[in-house]
């Protein structure tokens, strides 16, 4: 299974697969996916938006 890492800008949310990060926020599976695209990261800034990261 692949890991990943989530942050907001250099604060890390959380580490793990993408099921595991979407339980320790409280949203969907989807969501955190959405954070890893293209088009998310061009309609949010680096600052404020979420990143998903794989390791």
């Amino acid at each position: 299974m692949k890991e990943y890492a989530l942050y907001r800008g250099d604060e890390l949310l959380a580490i793990g697969t993408k099921r595991e990060i979407a339980e320790q926020l409280g949203i969907s599976v989807r969501s955190v996916s959405f954070y890893g695209t293209t088009s998310y990261a061009k309609r949010t800034s680096e600052k404020n938006g979420r990143r998903l990261v794989e390791l």
